[in-house]
């Protein structure tokens, strides 16, 4: 019950966050509430997209007073900003990012030292050059911890002056940046590294497509130019040495789950028109490998001492697979002929993990395979206890590369320039304190993501009621059957009730449901025909039905 006066304006239909004020002991009394923001009309995309981030406790607008104390900050970089930087500004060096990424956190550069040797610098945008530790945009930045990706936008951790213009190493501008610098030769060997702080000058802001479209050229041997051509040369370098570490790390047992991301295109008004998939094509692994490099090396760096109690740090971890779950992933495989091991050493257990990932390609139950398996493993999180990352095979790593967009990156900034400079070790507990926090953060960010997704699939089949799809069945309970339709990975329901009038049985450690009468099966992974038969937008749910 709200009373009147703690409407806040207000109306049948609205959204709102509500606080409960009061909850009576009477029997039959309501609990009372006042509306403490009001999120528009329900059904309207900005409202949906507001409650989704208000029901996982993210925040939907920035404050005044942070966005202010970021404008405040001048644009143009004093002379004294320079001096103990190294000056790449000569140096070759570009971005690789989405189409319509804005904020550009990370560069690469390269340039040859002597045949077959090369220097490579991974740069990083200078976020603690701007962002004070302690002040009310640091503040502000700890409590959302992350950068929140939605559907159709991104809610930023940084006020957007920061994150798209003093920070975002856009093309031909000065630019502060925290760097590992390289020597490699032609197999990817590092003979050397150090990191430094730098200002760079960025000569080309490269998409993923563009990059992607000269590796391919190059590699057919077609001709025709391309945008981007007077680079062709350093990326073509760039993307061999990427390959070879990729293949390194995959013979070092880490994982290769290449998992396909559901995107939509949308309309003026948030409606989606259409869905496609993003796959990570050898464009994104090169970028991906030498940030690995980096965020590996940053780790090695404080962590590898010898003889020594290495200082408080942070690092990403991923703790090797629960055994019990282990042991139900090979017994799920096995019922479509795969084996996997659930003994032997980590790197055994990765490589036949591996396989199993390689052995489903292009089969009709690759996407549930790949599910289950990524279900197996633990969640990869922030700690000052180091026990390495079971997923990438490394027994250092850290988040370096993207302090725009990730706290713990923007905290490992900070304890590098204090222990490069010979300082004291923070203190653990303190640290460890922060590392669940932005743990804690990550996940709730990921969880509204995913309800952002489920909301627009839920939106777009709604237009689509009565048609007809090729499923496969994705999930199978005592109470119905999950089915994936495969042009678009929209999940529903068909509840057991429209199955017909035989009695069904659930089988749990068959992943089946089978019927008396008929003896009719419906497994995990058979292919079936559904047609959807009611969208619920409020609860983010979907019924089909079989199509015969």
């Amino acid at each position: 019950f709200i009373p009147r006066d703690r409407l806040k304006g207000g109306h049948d239909g609205d959204k709102a966050v509500v606080k409960v004020i009061e909850w009576p002991s009477e029997a039959g009394r309501n609990p009372v509430g006042k509306v403490i923001d009001l999120l528009g009309a329900a059904g309207e995309n900005e409202t949906e997209m507001h409650a989704i981030l208000a029901e996982y406790g993210l925040p939907y607008t920035y404050p005044a007073t942070v966005e202010e104390a970021a404008n405040a900050i001048p644009s143009e970089i004093p002379a004294s900003a320079f001096e103990g930087r190294e000056d790449f500004r000569d140096v070759t060096t570009f971005t690789i990012d989405p189409r319509d990424a804005k904020d550009f956190d990370d560069a690469i550069s390269i340039r040859k030292i002597k045949e077959g040797l090369w220097e490579v610098g991974v740069h990083i945008a200078d976020v603690g050059y701007y962002v004070t530790e302690g002040g009310i945009i640091d503040r502000e930045a700890y409590k959302r911890a992350t950068s929140v990706y939605l559907v159709d936008r991104t809610v930023p951790m940084l006020p957007e002056k920061l994150c798209n213009d003093l920070c975002s190493l856009r093309q031909d501008e000065d630019k502060l940046a925290y760097s590992v610098i390289f020597t490699m030769d032609s197999a990817a060997e590092v003979r050397s590294s150090r990191i430094v702080r730098t200002v760079i000058r960025s000569n080309r802001r490269f998409a993923y497509e563009e990059v992607q479209a000269i590796i391919e050229r190059e590699k057919s041997g077609e001709k025709g130019p391309l945008p981007g051509d007077e680079l062709v040369a350093e990326i073509m370098t760039l993307n061999s040495m990427a390959q070879t570490l990729r293949d390194r790390r995959m013979s070092a047992g880490a994982l290769d789950f290449d998992r396909v991301e559901v995107h939509f295109d949308v309309d003026e008004k948030g409606r989606p028109v259409s869905v496609f998939f993003k796959e990570s094509k050898e464009a994104n692994k090169l970028i991906e490998e030498f940030m690995l490099l980096a965020n590996r090396t940053v780790a090695e760096f404080i962590g590898k001492t010898k003889g020594r109690t290495p200082k408080t740090f942070v690092y990403r971890v991923h703790d090797k697979p629960d055994q019990d779950r282990l042991e139900n992933l090979a017994q799920f495989v096995q019922k479509f002929g795969y084996k996997v091991k659930t003994s032997g050493t980590n790197v055994e257990m990765s490589k036949s993990i591996n396989k199993l990932l390689a052995d489903v390609k292009g089969k009709r139950e690759q996407n549930l395979v790949e599910i289950v398996s990524l279900r197996t493993m633990q969640k990869a999180c922030y700690s000052t206890e180091n026990i390495g990352h079971y997923g990438l095979s490394m027994d250092y790593y850290t988040h370096f590369t993207s302090p725009i967009r990730r706290y713990p990156d923007l905290m490992v900034h900070r304890l590098l320039t204090r222990y490069l400079a010979g300082g004291r070790s923070v203190m653990q507990s303190k640290y460890e304190e922060y590392c669940e926090h932005s743990s804690n953060m990550e996940q709730l960010a990921e969880q509204a993501e995913r309800a952002s997704i489920k909301y627009k699939q839920v939106e777009y089949m709604s237009e689509r009621m009565g048609q007809a799809y090729d499923a496969v069945i994705s999930g199978v309970t005592e109470w119905g059957i999950y089915a994936e339709i495969i042009e678009n990975k929209c999940e529903g329901l068909i509840p057991i009730r429209s199955l017909g009038s035989d009695y069904f049985e659930f089988d749990e450690k068959n992943y089946c449901l089978t019927g008396h009468a008929t003896g009719r099966k419906y497994r995990l992974g058979d292919p079936i025909k559904v047609v959807v038969s009611s969208c619920n937008l409020e609860k983010k749910q979907m019924d089909y039905a079989l199509a015969d």
